[in-house]
């Protein structure tokens, strides 16, 4: 029987979420790609609640003209930003089941730059 796509990338997932998880002190960065648009979110999974979210839908964002590497670039700063803004210094990465590579390698890059520690 074989596995779809989103099947295998979801099993994949799961096998990534048994090691990484969100604390107060160290929340998870949690990034999903879909065909036209990249979604990330730091995440506390002890007290289960989203603390900041970024999209390639934002306003200031989606006016911004480029290719999607540059818009996930420009996630990634934007939800770095945030994130510094809430306290937030240190978090875990969470690729959700994608390769770390092309949008996925650009978002979490551009966190970096903004200063976020992985």
């Amino acid at each position: 029987m074989a596995l779809t796509k989103n099947e295998k990338r979801l099993r994949i997932k799961n096998r990534i979420r048994k090691v990484v998880s969100g604390t107060e002190a160290r929340p998870r960065l949690s990034v999903f790609r879909s065909n036209k648009e990249i979604y990330a979110q730091i995440v506390d999974d002890v007290n289960g609640k989203t603390i900041i979210a970024a999209s390639s839908r934002d306003k200031e964002i989606s006016s911004v003209k480029g290719n999607k590497i540059e818009v996930a670039a420009l996630v990634g700063k934007s939800i770095a930003e945030k994130a510094l803004k809430a306290g937030v210094g240190t978090i875990s990465f969470d690729r959700g089941g994608f390769l770390y590579h092309g949008r996925v390698k650009s978002l979490a890059e551009g966190a970096r730059e903004a200063g976020l520690k992985f």
